[in-house]
């Protein structure tokens, strides 16, 4: 299990932020094309202001109740609910965040039919590789599914499937850009700080990074 993350020092993760600039700015990317989100899912309350401090100023939650806490807290911050989305939170998560990042069910749909407004802004997860038991709709099913979203689906979003090595996932990050281009679709989340690097390759404007910015 995953440990919270206590010792949070700002000047790291200011570090840490020009070291992932410089990377991308390496793969050829404007580095202001691609967000640096920050996955907060294991940074407690009281932490999140030093990484405020150190000049982030997007993050992302998995869970409701703390996504609440936090975007009360720190008002100054961009929050995005990245964590797979229950239909019953739907109406708990909205009027904290810019995008949800994991809309995928049936049952999500009519949530924001209920409680969404013409504003609401999504992300569909694409379950790319076809893994059984995993989020995410099938890429076949994107269209039915974008059509009958109330929100406005602006990107995509997946989590390729557990890899050794980073450019394992270029294949999945790579079908998901053509599916977001076949669609019309601006946004692209994909990469954590494991392989982020190979998603910004393939045309990631969202990478969501935990560790490698904390540490």
């Amino acid at each position: 299990m995953a440990q919270l993350i206590e010792d949070i020092d700002a000047s790291v993760v200011r570090e840490n932020l020009a070291r992932v600039r410089e990377e991308i700015a390496g793969t050829g990317r404007d580095p202001g094309a691609v967000e640096l989100l920050a996955a907060v899912k294991y940074v407690p309350l009281e932490h999140v202001g030093a990484l405020v401090e150190a000049g982030i100023d997007v993050m992302g939650e998995n869970r409701a109740q703390d996504l609440e806490a936090k975007a009360a807290a720190h008002p100054e911050v961009t929050w995005d609910f990245i964590g797979h989305l229950q239909s019953r939170k739907v109406k708990q998560v909205l009027p904290h965040v810019r995008y949800l990042h994991s809309v995928s069910t049936d049952s999500v749909l009519r949530q924001l039919e209920r409680h969404g407004t013409p504003e609401t802004e999504v992300l569909v997860e694409v379950n790319i590789a076809g893994e059984e038991g995993k989020s995410g709709i099938a890429p076949g099913d994107l269209d039915d599914f974008v059509a009958r979203c109330p929100a406005r689906v602006v990107g995509l979003m997946t989590m390729p499937p557990l890899a050794d090595a980073p450019e394992d996932s270029r294949r999945w990050f790579a079908a998901l850009a053509e599916l977001a281009s076949d669609h019309g679709l601006r946004h692209l989340s994909m990469g954590t700080s494991q392989d982020y690097v190979v998603a910004v390759e393939e045309g990631a404007t969202i990478v969501r990074l935990g560790t490698t910015l904390y540490r």
